[in-house]
């Protein structure tokens, strides 16, 4: 016979609540009382009734988080410290990815709220905030909280980075290398990547380059594309010491592109990404890159979807904003290899060229 929660409060001589709130690691139970409740529980093999515990609580103790993708390990992070958070509260993670394909995401977050969890993290590509799609979301009153990506209009918390700066600082580190010819590898066309683009304007404009539409390439957000593009770039003739890459994948696929062209990273071409992949600094040229505290963005996200859950007021929505930070590393250290040969007024301007507005 299946064992039941209330035979180990009743044995332990605590109350149901105790045993619950000991499980699902929650409340003020001393010490003492946790070891006995975690002890018997393994020694009996409790397993609890997830059905029951859901029709007592009107909870699932379940959470939806959808991402772009599973392969770049920035959102592999943001996975595994939303899973940890939820895990910490007696929660579980259902975790999906929809390939930057808006109508997958919609069918992906719809599965989600069909099986009927509790909130929903989401890392969007929606661009419109008053779609059927965020519409239903409301009207179900699933709890949102949007990561990485604001989606205009659309009334929930957030967690993420500040975009524009990423790509100002990105820039302005290869500016400070004595790169005079920087290209931009752009991401696809979500929010986001326009945030990075202008951020990457903004710093030439700054420092007195002109924003030239040549040097501004679409390279997807994969290792192949951004091969393909940086590729492309280089079989034009376009002159360029400088790159930055809308994220990491991209920006390796560009540093082998780099390679197979006979050049060196970073003598003739500096390459810095976006994202600071967990094994940047084991590439055979370790990438510079833009720390986005994707540890971090799971924990606040989590703990804001989580609280919101429990909560038995309308919480008002937040916004929460990680610090990024650059990690240098030798796909950008051209001082040390002394290349810098350009002045200030080194890159290359023809009629051909027009400012973006």
């Amino acid at each position: 016979m299946a064992v039941k929660m209330s035979d180990i409060a009743e044995e332990l001589n605590v109350s149901v609540v105790t045993v619950s709130k000991v499980l699902r690691n929650q409340g003020r139970i001393s010490e003492k009382t946790k070891l006995r409740v975690l002890q018997r529980c393994r020694e009996l093999n409790y397993q609890p009734n997830l059905i029951a515990r859901s029709l007592a609580t009107r909870r699932t103790f379940t959470i939806g988080l959808l991402l772009p993708d599973f392969t770049h390990p920035f959102f592999a992070q943001i996975a595994k410290s939303v899973a940890q958070t939820a895990r910490a509260r007696g929660y579980h993670a259902l975790i999906s990815y929809f390939d930057e394909d808006c109508e997958i995401e919609v069918s992906e977050a719809q599965a989600m709220i069909a099986r009927r969890v509790d909130g929903l993290i989401l890392a969007s590509a929606q661009t419109n905030g008053h779609s059927d799609f965020f519409k239903d979301i409301r009207e179900r009153q699933v709890p949102l909280v949007l990561i990485d990506r604001l989606v205009p209009k659309v009334k929930a918390s957030y967690v993420g980075v500040d975009h524009v700066g990423i790509g100002k600082m990105a820039t302005e580190h290869l500016i400070a290398q004595g790169c005079r010819n920087i290209v931009h590898l752009r991401g696809p066309q979500v929010g986001i990547a326009n945030d990075r683009l202008n951020g990457y304007c903004l710093a030439l404009d700054c420092h007195g380059f002109p924003i030239l539409q040549d040097y501004i390439v679409e390279a997807g957000f994969q290792k192949q594309s951004g091969y393909a593009a940086m590729h492309g770039l280089l079989e034009s003739g376009v002159k360029v010491d400088g790159v930055f890459c809308y994220n990491d994948p991209v920006a390796v696929g560009a540093i082998e592109a780099v390679q197979h062209a006979g050049r060196k990273v970073p003598q003739d071409i500096a390459v810095v990404g976006a994202g600071n992949i967990n094994y940047a600094d084991m590439l055979s040229v370790p990438l510079s890159s833009i720390d986005q505290g994707p540890d971090e963005i799971g924990r606040a996200a989590g703990k804001l979807l989580l609280d919101r859950i429990e909560s038995r007021k309308n919480l008002r929505n937040k916004t929460v904003i990680v610090p990024h930070k650059l990690v240098a590393r030798a796909s950008t250290d051209r001082h040390r290899t002394g290349r810098l040969k350009h002045g200030p007024n080194g890159r290359q301007h023809s009629e051909a060229h027009h400012r973006l507005l």
